[in-house]
């Protein structure tokens, strides 16, 4: 009798905690429909391993903190004079055709586009730590540093350095590592000798006891922003982590093919303002104003305007970007991403742009380092085909830069990929830039990559096999859930 009633609530419990699973689901008010079928299937089907996983990769949360709100706060508390009046878009330079994309922007993150700043595109990946490095061993006052990935290689260990270098000479230093990218590094000898030097070092999402994950949100929760920011003047906004190109990690993929720019001007604040936010996320500190007052030359010309993402902003904030650029491109609309995983609205805007005639052409990696993305991507070739859409893939390396220009005008660089981790559940930065001349030098790095690359045809993918077609699909369906 009593191994009756053993398992009676042994049965009981598991019902319990799959109904409550179930109604989880359910209720979530920002849940895609898609999402909400596959995860009910998968708990339905697998009960145990299903609400496992569920409890370890389907909810979002990382508590009740709002960084929208809290970046609202830190503005008009502690650089209030760095945002400028919401109607005041045209009179920067933003021709009326662009100024709704803007405001798409400064709804997800309260940043509004700023004029009088400089941009230039990196040249490559070494070029871009040799800056970096430079504008480090100039710094006055302040050097904020965020990356995912922060490896100790050459590249790595030449930053780290110069912040020594910078933090013995009285710069306040501070560097931000995710926990789970750079967590090698955050157990390094290099970390603590960064820190017994004086660099203030905090890590984002640590990983924590595996087993209590479930109480404070999925693992796979990521900041994997980039963010660096000079004496409040000088920043950098691209797919870049601290690493050399060759990435050891994942050497056989390589050259990792990157891009980045380097901005001066008021566009600084704003990357500062968004490294302040993820340092109170980290440290509960909250960072003055720089007390240097950013250049703004009358020569410089560039609009520009940071856009984050992340679980604790707007729901689809970065997605609701890419959508509007695409349904904004008139003549021309030319993409660059390692990472190719939409949802329907994201494939529907891209294959509406070359049904209504614009040049749209799509740049992804002949080789992904994820060969469960790189069948996820190739699924919705056909369709894009179809419409017209120029797919290349690129064979120099793993392309991992993150670019999209529009009608030669705008550009949209940084670090979030055209996927759902990128849209729902990593913290992301891009910056919004309007400014020809920067457009065409973005242009032509796409015209690098497309000479680079192999052209997809439509003859090639009704080609595939079935087994390729099965598994293609297949790993696609399960995106809602991942």
């Amino acid at each position: 009798m009593g191994m009756v009633y053993s398992n009676l609530w042994i049965l009981s419990l598991h019902l319990l905690v799959l109904v409550a699973v179930v109604v989880r689901v359910l209720q979530r008010p920002h849940r895609a429909p898609a999402s909400r079928i596959a995860w009910l299937v998968v708990v339905l089907a697998l009960p145990v391993i299903g609400i496992v996983a569920y409890l370890m990769l389907g909810e979002t949360h990382i508590g009740r903190r709002n960084q929208k709100a809290m970046l609202a706060k830190l503005g008009e508390e502690h650089y209030s004079e760095y945002f400028i009046d919401e109607n005041a878009d045209e009179s920067i330079g933003i021709p009326s055709r662009y100024v709704h994309l803007f405001r798409v922007g400064r709804s997800i993150s309260n940043f509004a586009p700023v004029a009088g700043n400089s941009a230039q595109l990196m040249r490559d990946s070494a070029a871009t730590i040799d800056s970096m490095v430079s504008d480090i061993d100039a710094a006055r006052s302040e050097v904020n540093l965020l990356f995912y990935i922060w490896l100790n290689d050459n590249s790595g260990v030449r930053v780290a350095e110069a912040l020594k270098r910078a933090a013995s000479r009285g710069v306040t230093c501070r560097a931000i590592v995710d926990g789970l990218g750079s967590r090698v590094l955050t157990k390094s000898r290099l970390w603590r000798e960064m820190g017994a030097a004086g660099v203030c070092t905090a890590v984002a999402l640590p990983l924590g006891n595996v087993f209590l994950r479930p109480l404070q949100g999925r693992v796979d929760l990521r900041n994997h922003r980039k963010i660096v920011v000079v004496d409040g003047q000088i920043t950098y906004c691209g797919s870049q982590n601290c690493a050399d190109k060759e990435f050891r990690p994942k050497a056989k993929y390589g050259p990792w093919v990157d891009s980045v720019v380097r901005m001066e001007g008021p566009i600084a604040r704003q990357n500062q303002i968004l490294f302040t936010a993820d340092w109170h996320l980290c440290t509960n500190e909250v960072i003055g104003s720089p007390t240097e007052q950013p250049q703004t030359p009358e020569a410089e010309t560039v609009v520009a305007q940071v856009i984050a993402s992340g679980p604790t902003l707007r729901h689809s904030a970065m997605e609701e970007v890419f959508i509007s650029l695409m349904f904004s491109a008139r003549h021309e609309l030319t993409i660059s991403t390692p990472y190719y995983v939409p949802n329907q609205p994201m494939q529907a805007a891209l294959c509406a742009a070359a049904y209504r005639g614009v040049q749209t052409t799509l740049i992804l990696p002949a080789r992904n380092d994820s060969r469960e993305v790189a069948g996820a991507s190739r699924s919705y070739y056909a369709e894009l085909l179809e419409a017209g859409v120029d797919i290349r893939e690129y064979v120099g390396g793993l392309l991992h830069s993150k670019t999209l220009t529009l009608d030669g005008e705008i550009t949209l660089i940084g670090s979030a990929n055209m996927d759902r981790r990128s849209f729902d559940l990593n913290f992301e930065n891009n910056i919004l830039i309007y400014d020809p001349e920067l457009t065409q030098t973005v242009r032509a790095r796409q015209r690098d990559y497309i000479d680079s690359a192999n052209r997809i045809t439509l003859e090639q993918v009704e080609k595939w096999s079935l087994t390729r077609c099965l598994w293609n699909n297949s790993v696609a369906m399960l995106g809602p859930i991942l």
